[in-house]
């Protein structure tokens, strides 16, 4: 969990982290290793855009009609729009963890939202590398090839998949909603 919070900080793509993880913990354990560091790690560049950025970004776009628009709407739906973003793979995540302390977004919103955010995202990520973790077992002959775990296995990879398909989707359709085109371009 410390390694994944400072990858995170250190701008390492987290879907690489995240299978990692699912391949040396498997799924329970890696997503449980994932989340703790994710979300440290998430608050930690968070803290570090505040601290260091945020006051010099508002000065700079202080006229910009469209950042004062953004900064507003932001705000006013923090936790909504964080949980949004954090459920679809298009949003990237450690450009997100900077981005997001650059705004008036209370810090427990964003901790809050980021957290429940990244768990559906940390499932399939972990139960892609675990599932890797499982096919080099079965090309090594260390595990017997049964053929009610391989069908378990493939299953429940392809619902995975359609199911975050399904939220990347919703969440799409949520975000377009509540910061119309004309404020951002998702």
């Amino acid at each position: 969990a410390c390694l994944y919070a400072i990858g995170t900080v250190l701008f390492l793509p987290g879907s690489f982290l995240t299978m990692s993880t699912g391949f040396l913990f498997k799924v329970f354990l890696g997503t449980i290793t994932v989340s703790i560091g994710s979300t440290i790690g998430a608050c930690a560049a968070f803290m570090i855009a505040r601290t260091f950025g945020r006051q010099r970004i508002a000065r700079k776009f202080a006229h910009s009609e469209r950042f004062i628009a953004i900064d507003h709407a932001v705000e006013k739906h923090a936790f909504k729009i964080i949980f949004l973003t954090r459920l679809s793979p298009a949003c990237p995540f450690n450009v997100l963890n900077y981005s997001f302390g650059l705004t008036k977004i209370p810090f427990w919103k964003y901790a809050l939202g980021s957290w429940i955010g990244m768990i559906p995202s940390t499932i399939m990520y972990t139960y892609l590398g675990s599932g890797l973790r499982s096919l080099t077992e079965v090309a090594a002959g260390r595990v017997e090839k049964d053929l009610a775990a391989r069908i378990f296995f493939w299953f429940g990879l392809v619902i995975t998949i359609v199911f975050m398909i399904f939220i990347t989707n919703l969440a799409r359709k949520a975000l377009r909603r509540e910061i119309p085109n004309d404020q951002i371009e998702l």
